[in-house]
């Protein structure tokens, strides 16, 4: 070999170890609890215990919005319900007019009020997102909801779920008052 060649191979030995070393991936296999996301480092996303268990996908599999076979209207009245049925017991019984005869009413005209004022982040975000319209007819249940129809469906369902949530909370709030 000519000291040219010599010199060349160590140029080229020198840029081998690259940074990323994506072949030996495979080979490499460590036990890490945090590691890219298919073993592909440009994903964006990291793979850890909780979020690539199964019990992780069952659980966000059952939430509403991932449901499958329900219409858009029917999973913003399950989220509408859900919502104000939990923040009304905050407003009712933690609030600063706690003991106030009329408390539980304060509660639900508070809890209203904060439906109505979701319900219209969710109506300007609908309006920002799907700005066009789209032209075909959206059959699937899981895209239906990433379009300006299916999110009004939603946005209507959660208003309405969320007027029923906050009735029932309040309904059952007066009926455990006077058992007591």
């Amino acid at each position: 070999m000519t000291s040219k060649e010599t010199s060349q191979t160590n140029i080229l030995s020198l840029k081998t170890p690259a940074i990323f070393p994506l072949k030996n991936l495979e080979a490499k296999k460590v036990f890490d609890l945090i590691s890219p996301y298919n073993d592909d480092p440009f994903l964006g996303h990291l793979s850890t215990p909780i979020t690539t268990s199964r019990i992780t996908k069952v659980y966000l599999g059952l939430l509403p919005a991932y449901k499958e076979g329900l219409s858009p209207l029917l999973k913003g009245i399950n989220i509408g319900f859900a919502h104000a049925y939990f923040l009304f017991g905050p407003f009712a019984v933690l609030g600063p007019l706690r003991n106030v005869n009329a408390s539980s009413f304060i509660g639900f005209i508070s809890t209203i009020s904060i439906i109505i004022i979701l319900t219209s982040a969710l109506l300007i975000y609908g309006r920002v997102t799907f700005l066009k319209p789209s032209l075909k007819k959206v059959s699937s249940t899981k895209t239906e909801l990433l379009s300006q129809s299916g999110w009004r469906k939603l946005t209507s369902g959660f208003l309405l779920g969320g007027f029923g949530g906050c009735g029932v909370a309040y309904v059952l709030l007066n009926f455990i008052k006077q058992a007591y």
